[in-house]
């Protein structure tokens, strides 16, 4: 395996090709990687199950020392895959306070950022998914409606 990286390799059922897939892919790749868990309310209104973390997203911490605390997403490491939120620090010896680096697998969005327009545009989901294929279902036969009468 010389190349650096293949998008091809996340089709691989080898564990060092998807390692490898994992630590070589590019940051827009990356991002999509950082993906939380939405609120039940959000799941209804979006009906999605998982969106990638924004800056100003506000998050529930689901895992570890700081569980069950709600906060703002302050910053993104998109390259080591962690979060930081604003209310989150740890005091350390000297007295200041650092921000905690969180994974985003334990984290669920309560509430998303709307800055951006277009963060959920163009998104298919499970419904519209339904209606394409009905829809190409429903193509398929008119076709054959055509060709039956042609003959």
């Amino acid at each position: 395996m010389k190349k650096k990286y293949s998008p091809k390799w996340i089709k691989s059922t080898q564990v060092r090709k998807q390692r490898k897939y994992r630590y070589n892919a590019p940051l827009h790749i990356r991002n999509k990687f950082m993906g939380a868990t939405l609120s039940k309310e959000l799941k209804d209104k979006h009906k999605r199950k998982t969106l990638p973390i924004r800056v100003g997203d506000r998050v529930r911490v689901l895992r570890g020392k700081f569980r069950k605390n709600d906060a703002k997403v302050e910053r993104l490491d998109v390259k080591r895959n962690k979060v930081y939120l604003e209310k989150i620090r740890l005091t350390k010896k000297d007295g200041s306070e650092v921000a905690v680096a969180l994974r985003s697998s334990n984290l669920m969005i309560i509430s998303l950022n709307m800055d951006d327009k277009l963060r959920l545009k163009g998104r298919k989901t499970a419904e519209k998914k339904k209606k394409l294929q009905t829809s190409e279902e429903t193509k398929e036969k008119d076709k054959e409606k055509l060709k039956s009468e042609v003959k």
